[in-house]
């Protein structure tokens, strides 16, 4: 641990931010993080500690959310938060970390691009006595990180299988869009073909959507051309769901089920047109495991308790509860 924490005053405030109430339909973490004591707070109260986050890709929103989450939660505390983008490059991100460890911030939130790459990193961290809670994708070398903070994938893949099988209870064809590569992906269709497996459905084809030379959108129509029938295509994440619609409305098919893993404003959006094909959601909350990841790291700098492994809760969203949720953030 590189510094003694500010004390218990600060421990109350950060309290008073994370108890502040957790609405469903909210369009920005600030929304869930309003602090009405921060006029109160003494003069001997100085915030100075310093943070980094790293994570694959900034232009994903689920990064982007996670970060304003982190982020809102801190910078109201008076921290200040060291923000890189490694662009989906496991190297570039090597780099980005060996500055923050050269810029002696005092704790890393990590988003790994690649679990065992990212290993000698975690080594140098460990080197200069910098905690680091892993989010989201968990890295291969787990003793190397203090809190592991991540959304049940698993289940956010088997409540999108739960509600095909209940609307094709006969079973059917399936596309699955995934990645690979990618570890979370890889536990979310897991955990989808686990949950229809001997209910009567074949998989026909998989698209490695980092992979494909011609696009996820040219890859369903050449499916749609050789299949004569597909009931339902699970994707890995939102912005796969995305080129899926794309593809579909292009063809004028509406009539196949749409799945997907996230939740962002922008797939509940087409989910909320009663003509798309977009069938459901195992939804994640950014802004939720952002404030626990920020109550987490005060706790590892203050010396106080806290989880080494956090689950946050996934779930199911569709037409008919999607009021809950709103369109016009995360949840």
């Amino acid at each position: 641990m590189k510094k003694k924490g500010i004390g218990i005053i600060r421990m109350v405030v950060f309290a008073a931010v994370l108890i502040s109430g957790c609405k469903k339909d909210v369009g920005t973490p600030e929304d869930n993080a309003v602090v009405e004591e921060a006029e109160e707070e003494s003069e001997d109260q100085t915030k100075d500690w310093m943070f980094g986050y790293s994570c694959p890709d900034l232009s994903n929103p689920f990064y982007q959310v996670l970060k304003d989450s982190v982020g809102t939660v801190l910078e109201e505390l008076g921290n200040s938060i060291m923000v890189r983008d490694a662009q989906q490059d496991a190297d570039v991100q090597a780099t980005q970390i060996q500055e923050m460890i050269d810029a002696d911030v005092d704790l890393v939130f990590l988003c790994p691009v690649d679990p065992e790459q990212i290993t000698e990193s975690l080594e140098s961290l460990r080197e200069a006595g910098i905690p680091v809670v892993n989010l989201g994708g968990r890295v291969t070398e787990t003793g190397l990180t203090d809190a592991f903070i991540g959304s049940d994938d698993e289940n956010a893949g088997k409540v999108c299988a739960q509600d095909l099988a209940e609307k094709r209870p006969d079973g059917g064809k399936l596309v699955l869009v995934e990645s690979p590569a990618n570890a979370a992906v890889n536990v979310r269709i897991t955990g989808f073909e686990e949950a229809v497996s001997n209910k009567g459905f074949e998989v026909v084809r998989r698209v490695d959507a980092e992979k494909t030379g011609s696009g996820i959108q040219a890859e369903i129509k050449s499916v749609l051309s050789e299949e004569e029938r597909i009931d339902a295509i699970m994707c890995g994440n939102d912005q796969m769901a995305l080129q899926v619609i794309q593809a579909l409305d292009a063809a004028g098919r509406n009539d196949i089920l749409v799945y997907c893993v996230g939740g962002s404003p922008e797939v509940k959006t087409v989910l909320a047109d009663p003509e798309s094909a977009m069938a459901g959601i195992g939804a994640q909350s950014p802004i939720n495991m952002g404030k626990t990841a920020a109550k987490t790291a005060a706790a590892l700098l203050d010396g106080g308790a806290y989880e080494n492994e956090i689950s946050v809760e996934t779930f199911f969203i569709n037409r008919e509860n999607l009021d809950m949720y709103g369109t016009d953030g995360w949840q």
